[in-house]
C-alpha cells in the first residue's frame, strides 16, 4: 500500500486537458470485496451547482457502469507514465471475465469505503450528483453520431462532487 495525503482544494494545480485527454485515468467503483476499473480519456473538472465537480463518460456497454450505477461513489485514479500498459490493458478488456486488476499489475485501495488504484499518485474521489445517458437525439452536429456512436454503443455522463483530493 502506498501513502496518500489528503491535498487541499486550492493547492490542485492540474490541467484537465493533459491528465485526462493525453496521459489518461483509471474510474474504478465497487467497494473493498468486489470493484471494477475501466482507462478513461473523456471528461473533465470544474465547478457545477456550487460544488466542485468531476465529469466523465462511460459507455453502456462497459462492466464498470454497473459499479458506477450501483453505488454513491466512484474514484479517478491518475497514473504515471509507468502505467501506460496497466492503462492500456484496462481499457481493452473486461472485468467480466477476469481480475483485471490482478491481470494489470494493479492493487485496489480504499479510502472512506470508496474503491481506487493504489498505484495512482493523485485521485478523485466523487460521490455521484448525475447521470446523463447521452442520446443521439442530442447532437446538433450528425458527423457525432458517424464518428463516435456506429454501433449505437452510447455514453452516460457522470457529475460528480469531488469529495476528497489524494496525492502521493
Amino acid at each position: 500500500m502506498h501513502t496518500f495525503q489528503p491535498l487541499p482544494f486550492d493547492l490542485v494545480e492540474f490541467n484537465p486537458f493533459t491528465k485526462i485527454g493525453k496521459e489518461w485515468a483509471l474510474v474504478t467503483a465497487g467497494n473493498k470485496e468486489k470493484a471494477n476499473t475501466m482507462t478513461v480519456s473523456w471528461g473533465g473538472v470544474g465547478v457545477l451547482w456550487g460544488q466542485n465537480v468531476a465529469f466523465i463518460f462511460v459507455r453502456d456497454s462497459r462492466y464498470t457502469k454497473e459499479f458506477i450505477d450501483a453505488n454513491e461513489f466512484f474514484s479517478i485514479t491518475f497514473l504515471s507514465e509507468q502505467y501506460r500498459d496497466a492503462l492500456n490493458y484496462c481499457g481493452s478488456h473486461s472485468g467480466r471475465d477476469e481480475d483485471k486488476f490482478a491481470a494489470a499489475g494493479l492493487n485496489l485501495a480504499t479510502r472512506h469505503n470508496i474503491p481506487y488504484v493504489d498505484e495512482g499518485n493523485f485521485v478523485l474521489l466523487c460521490e455521484k450528483m448525475s447521470a446523463t445517458r447521452i442520446t443521439e437525439d442530442s447532437f446538433l452536429l450528425p458527423e457525432i453520431k458517424e464518428k463516435w456512436y456506429k454501433d449505437g454503443d452510447m455514453h452516460t455522463m457522470y457529475v460528480a462532487e469531488i469529495i476528497d483530493i489524494l496525492a502521493r
